[in-house]
């Protein structure tokens, strides 16, 4: 464990955690809501420090990422815990059984910052990607990465659901690369009902991002009946080009229930609705629309935003490139292409 780098220190040994925007107040011996971060007579610990949970070599377009490295391998890590409670997740055995047995603190392979940069380097990854749970809640363990990652040449990705503070934004943002962020909804009801979090912080949070240079890629999940509202997904779309620009992709998943954590009750999304979307952030402005979880879709692929020739052809997570040095091989538009 290792103390926290973000929170303040209250009368009677209480402590406000001010990692992410939930901000909890926490009592002696008590833990926040991402049910990680304890309380320890007046000071506030993060007890996933070095316990890496899931640890693998993925694409970089798992993240996903399409415009950032492309092609390339990313060195991924994550441990248990997250901020949110969202009933979609996917990876909800590591994210949210925490909160309710605290034993699997205890679980993952114990490996130092070093140790896990040694691995990206061995391994040939140039990238080190935070993510599987949400980095903000592992933020000591990433930034202490993120550090030794920067000297070593490497580059550094958030996925995230950008619920962080200020606070943590200050510590990472000078060592960050790149990063997607999750836009769940553009709705606060959504947000509160679904994640207990609200989309102001989110959002905010992107143009921080954005502005810091750093490389932003958007995904936003359409789950059927909740946030799939064709109107809604236009303002998230004219949010992504008024404020974060048109070259910044937008990724369109399509929900599936039968990996979720308590909605599998709800039907999977239909590549009619996805293409809909699709369309509508093509219509705002949006220079590149992609869409997830709809395997062999040639939406999937980078097209020019100028004379529509093909670039990057994707088929899942293989790649074929045909683009001039980041340029169109046609018209020799730039494809908005880092690395």
């Amino acid at each position: 464990m290792k103390e926290s780098y973000s929170y303040e220190q209250l009368e009677d040994r209480r402590v406000r955690c001010v990692t992410c925007e939930s901000r909890c107040f926490i009592l002696p011996n008590r833990f926040g809501l991402c049910g990680v971060r304890k309380n320890i007579d007046g000071k506030l610990y993060a007890l996933n420090y070095r316990k890496v949970i899931a640890l693998n070599i993925d694409p970089i377009e798992k993240k996903p990422l399409f415009h950032f490295l492309p092609g390339t391998k990313s060195l991924s890590f994550g441990t248990v815990g997250c901020n949110f409670r969202c009933g979609n997740c996917q990876n909800w055995q590591i994210s949210q059984s925490v909160k309710t047995d605290e034993t699997l603190l205890d679980a993952g392979e114990n490996l130092d910052p070093e140790q896990i940069v040694d691995l990206a380097v061995k391994n040939n990854c140039p990238s080190i990607s935070y993510t599987y749970t949400e980095p903000t809640i592992f933020s000591e363990f990433a930034l202490d990465t993120m550090k030794i990652a920067r000297r070593k040449k490497l580059k550094n990705i958030w996925v995230s659901n950008g619920f962080m503070t200020d606070e943590t934004l200050d510590l990472v943002l000078p060592y960050l690369d790149a990063a997607n962020i999750d836009i769940k909804s553009f709705e606060d009801g959504f947000y509160k009902k679904y994640c207990g979090a609200k989309v102001g912080p989110v959002l905010r949070n992107c143009e921080r991002i954005r502005k810091s240079g750093a490389w932003i890629e958007i995904t936003s999940l359409v789950i059927p009946t909740l946030s799939d509202n064709e109107e809604m997904l236009k303002k998230v779309a004219e949010f992504i080009f008024d404020k974060l620009g048109s070259e910044t992709p937008w990724h369109l998943s399509a929900f599936s229930g039968d990996i979720s954590w308590k909605m599998q009750d709800i039907q999977d999304t239909t590549a009619e609705k996805i293409h809909r979307i699709y369309a509508i952030g093509k219509k705002v402005g949006l220079k590149y629309v992609y869409v997830g979880n709809l395997f062999g879709d040639a939406e999937e692929s980078t097209y020019c935003p100028a004379c529509g020739e093909i670039n990057i052809k994707r088929l899942g997570y293989a790649i074929s490139r045909y683009d001039e040095m980041g340029g169109c091989r046609k018209c020799g538009e730039n494809l908005n292409l880092i690395g």
